[in-house]
């Protein structure tokens, strides 16, 4: 995160809101939601995201930017989208799948080099492997749902990636290290409020 970075209650609730219109408007062909930055200036700022959707806790879809050269506000609503539709491990989310899916988003930091595997925090760290032939991301809360250790955390993300689980024994992998600001619906928003943690 940009040093001093937080977003209040109403970014983070706005933020839900329009990702949650924003997958609709698939479905309806509508446009998507705008927003007035005087009012919202911290969504203008160019940071990374992830959109989660689950259904009934299940995982129904996950992408992100780690980095992005657009606001804030238009990466959540660009990524709830491809979360929906372009998530190779799922077919398309449907709109009556809607009524049960719950959205969470990650707001990530700018990453920063891990000089060893030391560095790695669980529960405060997520992870990028910057390997020239691999790449993956693996988000700070993964590893609490599925109480990892350190070093299954490491293993996790060199599965992603596509290499053999031990690969991180063998040699120092190239991984990056973020925070997240992580927040989501507790029940359904809409445009007229809603229910947000």
């Amino acid at each position: 995160m940009i040093e001093g970075f937080s977003l209040s209650k109403k970014d983070q609730g706005i933020l839900l809101i329009s990702a949650r219109e924003s997958i609709m408007s698939l479905f309806s062909g509508a446009t998507g939601p705008r927003i007035d930055y005087s009012q919202y200036p911290l969504l203008k700022f160019p940071l990374g995201a992830f959109v989660t959707l689950r259904l009934y806790e299940d995982l129904r879809g996950c992408i992100g930017y780690i980095t992005t050269d657009m606001p804030l506000f238009d990466t959540v609503c660009e990524t709830a989208r491809l979360s929906a539709t372009e998530d190779p491990r799922f077919y398309p989310v449907t709109p009556e799948e809607m009524r049960d899916i719950l959205i969470e988003i990650s707001v990530l930091s700018i990453p920063q080099p891990a000089k060893s595997y030391n560095d790695i925090v669980i529960g405060k760290h997520g992870l990028i492997l910057n390997e020239p032939e691999n790449r993956a991301v693996l988000l700070p809360q993964v590893a609490l749902e599925n109480n990892f250790t350190g070093g299954q955390f490491l293993a996790a993300l060199c599965e992603k990636a596509g290499l053999p689980s031990n690969t991180y024994l063998e040699r120092q992998l190239r991984i990056d290290l973020f925070t997240a600001e992580v927040f989501g619906e507790k029940k359904h928003t809409s445009l007229t409020g809603g229910n947000y943690s």
